[in-house]
């Protein structure tokens, strides 16, 4: 019974119009409070939720990620991918792609890489006879790779969620294959796609031109090489790390550049402290929720009715995906893996799959569930930008969600995909 307390108040708030964060604080403490317990433990459960030391890489991972968006690095990076493949057929779109994956391993944000590169790259593609909704769509899928390719603030959320025992390092390096895979993925069906619609190509700079752009988009993706390489020597923690990234993200942007704005700076600051401030609140009442999951023993149950229905290691990971997609479509990408990181990952790891490997795969998973109906935070953000429907959108975008899903399922169900270049590093 305490269950249906617990997930009926949290649907039912749901259902009201709370945010995500707070129905799982109101059904936590009703839960609690039906169970006969002092709704004290609801705030010590919250606050002990929020008090892992890592947890500080989040804010300086979001806030050099901030930095980069509002201190011109994007546009660098898109003269960069320009140079070097701008002349293939349909180039403005994998051009957006590769500036995707440059971009969004620095700023690990999503919706940061929609609203730099997207403003950047989708015009100018309308400019070239580009039909919106494919400039909107690329924009769209392509930004995901900001939460597969480290340092990704979303990696440091499932590892919390997972209660130990996951490598912050190896996470980090097993999301560089997916995340560049995906990407090929997805450059293929929008390479497909401008055949198809006959889109232009670019003309070849040369690559004394190559060379330039290269030279001058090195600096900013040194912020990920330096978060990186920090974590993997053994030189910084993770929180060290993103501090001493975020700090260069500064000396970068406001000295070396000379692009960083006071304006700008303010700006960065504000976003970076209301984000924070959002994911702390949304981990701390993640925290009362899953202590209640655990209690009702839910992942135990749920891996005993999916291991009665079959034993079939491929069909349950078919499940899984199936029921992470669905909830991607309706719930926010933070909560869902604070929610389903302890449902899940016990029955995957009693398949054999190794954390880091079902940790890339839920973050691919619940990134395409940012690009679909009705939630898709990130469609919501593309439309705007690209100043379409979001029904305009959706009747052509189902290519990049083969693309994505082709992805998804080597992940699943190719260890080497994601596990590949950890364990030739010796990770």
């Amino acid at each position: 019974m305490g269950l249906v307390v617990l997930m009926g108040a949290f649907a039912a708030a749901l259902l009201l119009g709370v945010p995500v964060a707070f129905a799982m604080g109101i059904a936590a403490a009703l839960t609690f409070w039906f169970e006969g317990l002092p709704l004290l433990m609801t705030f010590q459960r919250t606050i002990s939720g929020i008090s892992a030391f890592s947890l500080l890489a989040i804010p300086f991972f979001i806030f050099a990620g901030e930095l980069m968006l509002h201190g011109g690095i994007a546009r660098k990076l898109v003269n960069f991918a320009g140079t070097l493949v701008g002349h293939i057929r349909g180039g403005l779109g994998s051009v957006n792609i590769l500036s995707s994956m440059l971009f969004g391993g620095i700023s690990g944000s999503a919706i940061a890489d929609i609203s730099a590169l997207g403003s950047l790259l989708v015009p100018t593609m309308k400019e070239r006879g580009y039909r919106a909704d494919y400039a909107v769509n690329v924009t769209v899928t392509s930004s995901i790779a900001g939460i597969v390719i480290p340092p990704s603030h979303n990696m440091i959320i499932f590892a919390i969620a997972a209660g130990g025992g996951v490598s912050i390092s190896k996470l980090f390096l097993a999301g560089v294959v997916p995340g560049m895979l995906m990407c090929l993925c997805l450059a293929i069906a929008a390479y497909i796609l401008a055949i198809r619609h006959n889109y232009p190509a670019e003309t070849f700079p040369g690559w004394r031109a190559v060379l330039l752009s290269a030279a001058e988009s090195i600096p900013g993706l040194v912020t990920a090489i330096i978060i990186i390489g920090g974590v993997l020597s053994g030189v910084f923690t993770v929180t060290e790390s993103g501090a001493f990234g975020a700090l260069y993200a500064l000396a970068l942007t406001a000295i070396v550049y000379r692009s960083l704005s006071w304006e700008d700076f303010r700006t960065a600051i504000v976003n970076s402290v209301r984000t924070t401030a959002m994911v702390m609140i949304l981990i701390g009442f993640a925290a009362s929720f899953a202590y209640l999951l655990a209690l009702y023993q839910v992942p135990a149950r749920l891996s005993d009715a999916l291991l009665a229905l079959t034993e079939n290691k491929i069909l349950i990971l078919l499940m899984i995906n199936l029921m992470l997609l669905v909830l991607g479509m309706i719930m926010d990408m933070a909560a869902l893996i604070l929610i389903c990181t302890p449902i899940f990952l016990p029955i995957a790891r009693s398949l054999g799959m190794e954390p880091e490997q079902f940790g890339i795969m839920l973050l691919v998973n619940l990134g395409l569930g940012l690009c679909t109906p009705p939630v898709g935070t990130c469609l919501f953000v593309g439309c705007v930008v690209g100043r379409i429907r979001i029904e305009e959108a959706v009747r052509g975008i189902w290519p990049f969600y083969v693309a994505i899903a082709g992805a998804l399922l080597l992940v699943t169900y190719v260890p080497a995909v994601s596990l590949g270049l950890p364990r030739l590093l010796g990770l």
